[in-house]
């Protein structure tokens, strides 16, 4: 059981960094130094998917933890 929650808990982790990798931003480290990352959008389409996609994996990386340090 307690393998099973650890490759789970694996491969959670890999679809969490990979959808996070697809998220796309304006100006990235733009913004810090000064540049325009005043505008603003709405998530549409497949970028509203990723980004849901990532709560989720999120989620579940939680839930798998506790329930590793449970068990």
């Amino acid at each position: 059981m307690k393998n099973y929650l650890f490759l789970s808990q694996i491969l959670v982790s890999i679809f969490l960094i990979v959808s996070i990798l697809l998220q796309k931003r304006g100006t990235a480290l733009g913004s810090v130094f000064g540049g325009g990352g005043t505008s603003y959008f709405t998530r549409r389409g497949l970028e509203k998917k990723i980004f849901w996609a990532t709560c989720i994996f999120g989620a579940l990386f939680i839930i798998l933890s506790l329930l590793n340090l449970i068990l």
